[in-house]
């Protein structure tokens, strides 16, 4: 059988805006129905931010809420596994982080395991004591972390709260490449990653992505190397150099052809799960 990728699709984030794109889906409809397109062209997870109605990144769980609700309302026979991010809005509070995670409890959220500067004007801060609060309320209310590792110490960090009890075996990666301030998007340093996972947290599973220029030779990389891939906007606006994305379809469309052409498949939400240990 050909092995199982998993395509996960970033819809939005928190910073690309219409000027800079005008296909970012920005609304909870916007969002609800690019998720479900996404899903429809072989996307097996989605990562959710929202936006508030000035466009800026929010926490708010109202607008989770509206999203995963219109998406479940309007789409049923859609299986995709919701991945709700724990950042997005530099001015949200510990509480205001993880309000929608008790509430909602989705399948998985992100856990970015450490702090760092942000695209060289202001700082992205995950607390240690934040950090394991959040881990032991995800263990509680049955959300999984995706572990958001933009450099190797956030691995190094991960292992030693995997240790202590806040994070729970197996792990599931996210190498966050080609950001500023984090660790370049390259072949070389994904093996990198890759290996420092391995030492230092075995047994785990893993995905990535690159922004920019890194954006191919991270998704190639990712397949070759036997991991998972993320794509979308909240990534790149851009599809190719000059060539703003049509969609998000358009950057899952091409992971699939990409996954199909190595001689794997797409993983379904129902192999995902199996692979990630959501069902257990």
């Amino acid at each position: 059988m050909a092995k199982k990728t998993i395509i996960t699709v970033a819809t939005t984030g928190a910073w690309p805006k219409k000027k800079d794109n005008p296909n970012v889906p920005m609304t909870p409809a916007e969002i609800s129905e690019d998720v479900y397109a996404c899903w429809k062209a072989g996307a097996a997870m989605a990562h959710l931010h929202m936006r508030d109605d000035a466009g800026n990144g929010t926490m708010s769980a109202d607008k989770f809420r509206e999203t995963a609700e219109l998406l479940r309302k309007n789409h049923p026979d859609c299986d995709i596994i919701l991945n709700m991010t724990t950042s997005g809005d530099l001015n949200a509070t510990d509480e205001t982080r993880q309000a929608h995670l008790k509430e909602l409890r989705p399948e998985m959220g992100s856990f970015d395991c450490g702090s760092m500067n942000w695209l060289h004007s202001s700082l992205f801060i995950n607390h240690p004591k934040f950090l394991e609060e959040l881990g032991q309320n995800m263990q509680a209310w049955g959300v999984k972390p995706e572990i958001e590792a933009f450099d190797p110490g956030m691995i190094a960090n991960a292992a030693y709260y995997l240790k202590k009890g806040v994070l729970k075996a197996p792990l599931h990666f996210q190498f966050c490449m080609g950001c500023a301030n984090g660790i370049p998007g390259s072949l070389k340093n994904l093996l990198f990653m890759k290996e420092t996972m391995e030492n230092l947290c075995p047994g785990s599973t893993w995905s990535c992505f690159g922004v920019g220029h890194s954006a191919m030779e991270v998704l190639y990389g990712a397949v070759a190397l036997g991991g998972h891939i993320r794509v979308g906007m909240e990534d790149n606006v851009m599809y190719a150099k000059g060539q703003l994305a049509a969609s998000n379809v358009q950057f899952v469309e091409r992971a699939a052809r990409v996954i199909r052409e190595y001689g794997n498949e797409p993983a379904t939400p129902a192999e995902a799960r199996e692979i990630l240990g959501l069902n257990k």
